[in-house]
């Protein structure tokens, strides 16, 4: 644990380019650095409760799975379940056969793991919490992973809600507010990226979501944010005020299935952080 109750840690999503944050997250759990407050969005909510459960390798073999009956991607699920990922497989055969959870580990952990969705009432950023019951748990991760037109909606007591990117992409603006001055970024872009505005996708978007204003209008001004963000990320860096990771070779699909393409992805999350484990421990004052 680090010394400093203040600091946190900030996962992005981004589908299987997350398993460059479970490289970066392995390299930590290795050398036992953790945070007292976690945050995590989309695929990073996944990587974000595996980390808080102290589960080493279990985000990367979930993500790169070789085992064709055990994979939650392909055009089989599309064309059975409608749905770009197989969420079931995801958040109810992994956890619990494929690919345990160690949910007592979770529960027991005394970390604070905020995990985000987007109420699609509200269109608004719920950063939600859950310590006792498992399948909550799993819903909620659920939830922030399921991307607006190729995922249904989830249920989470009672509110329908999608992937949390569309309202908070990388929630370190949301770990100022919570009172933490040391923020870790694990990002799963390259530096310098910008999201480009709906084009096509707009005229879906409207007609998909008209019953739910409030949400469409978080998905059309979802890049304006979500850059915003990333400015305010690249100053605060420049300043020293945070600290980030991010991919410094050419990053994976969010879609990328290939294993060997995925292994060196991964690899160098896990490299990289070596690298640079001395310069975040200074960061952190350890």
């Amino acid at each position: 644990m680090t010394n400093n109750n203040e600091t946190a840690l900030i996962l992005e999503g981004g589908g299987t380019r997350g398993v460059f944050t479970s490289g970066v997250l392995d390299c930590l759990m290795k050398h036992q650095i953790e945070f007292p407050y976690v945050a995590g969005v989309s695929a990073g909510a996944c990587n974000a409760v595996d980390y808080v459960s102290g589960q080493i390798g279990r985000t990367k073999a979930c993500v790169i799975t070789e085992d064709k009956n055990n994979s939650y991607i392909g055009l089989k699920q599309t064309l059975k379940n409608k749905t770009l990922f197989d969420m079931d497989m995801l958040f109810e055969r992994y956890p619990n056969e494929i690919f345990p959870f160690d949910y007592d580990a979770y529960f027991n952990s005394g970390k604070k793991c905020e995990l985000v969705v987007t109420d699609c009432i509200t269109g608004q950023a719920k950063y939600l919490e859950e310590r006792n019951d498992r399948k909550r748990l799993m819903d909620i991760c659920r939830a922030s992973s399921s991307i607006p037109l190729v995922c249904p909606m989830v249920m989470i007591d009672g509110i329908p809600c999608v992937d949390g990117g569309v309202a908070d992409s990388i929630p370190v603006v949301h770990a100022m507010k919570e009172g933490y001055r040391k923020n870790v970024v694990i990002l799963t872009r390259n530096y310098g990226y910008r999201k480009k505005k709906p084009g096509e996708s707009k005229a879906v978007y409207l007609a998909a979501f008209h019953k739910y204003p409030n949400l469409l209008n978080s998905l059309l001004n979802r890049y304006r944010n979500y850059n915003r963000t990333l400015e305010l990320i690249e100053k605060w860096e420049k300043e020293g005020h945070i600290y980030v990771v991010r991919p410094e070779i050419k990053t994976v699909s969010r879609t990328e299935k290939n294993p060997k393409v995925l292994t060196e992805f991964y690899q160098h999350g896990y490299d990289l952080m070596e690298q640079k484990l001395d310069g975040l421990l200074e960061y952190l004052g350890n």
